[in-house]
């Protein structure tokens, strides 16, 4: 019995998918070429660093404005992206931004995580133009390593050397 089969037997039946809201797709599916050509780079979580230190601190919705969470996460993505070009050699080999993880020091009364994360998913899209577009979640949580404001993770599709 299929799936969609077995969906139907238990009288369910999937509602049309939702549409992205922001700089992001609601999936980033990778073709046969891309796989033959191409690795992916995986970019361990960013914190808003300058300079060696810790830029934006604190709980966004308390400590900090929504527009400096917004900045922070901008932020995070530029670190993001000095990591992806010391590992894939050049910003120009990136074929693709699959995911972004987002990560948002939040007051537990605050609920704009995504419009946060979209700090690093404009920024995305601004460089890559549609090479940037990528599935992603945000998501509140109570602390943060050096209690940083965001902190953004990334997953990247690199051409291959020589391709």
């Amino acid at each position: 019995m299929s799936v969609e089969e077995r969906l139907r037997q238990l009288g369910l039946s999937l509602p049309a998918p939702p549409s992205a809201l922001a700089s992001y797709v609601p999936y980033f599916a990778l073709k046969e070429e891309d796989l033959k050509f191409s690795s992916l780079i995986y970019v361990s979580g960013q914190l808003p660093m300058e300079n060696g230190n810790v830029k934006y601190k604190g709980k966004v919705g308390r400590d900090l404005t929504l527009d400096q969470g917004i900045q922070s996460a901008r932020l995070c993505a530029i670190n993001a992206l000095s990591v992806l070009k010391a590992a894939a050699g050049s910003l120009d080999a990136v074929r693709g931004i699959v995911r972004v993880e987002g990560f948002v020091n939040s007051d537990p009364q605050f609920t704009e995580q995504a419009k946060v994360v979209n700090g690093a998913s404009d920024l995305l899209v601004e460089v890559f133009g549609e090479r940037g577009k990528h599935s992603r979640y945000a998501v509140g949580v109570s602390s943060l390593p050096l209690n940083a404001a965001t902190e953004i993770a990334l997953i990247a599709l690199v051409r291959s050397e020589g391709r």
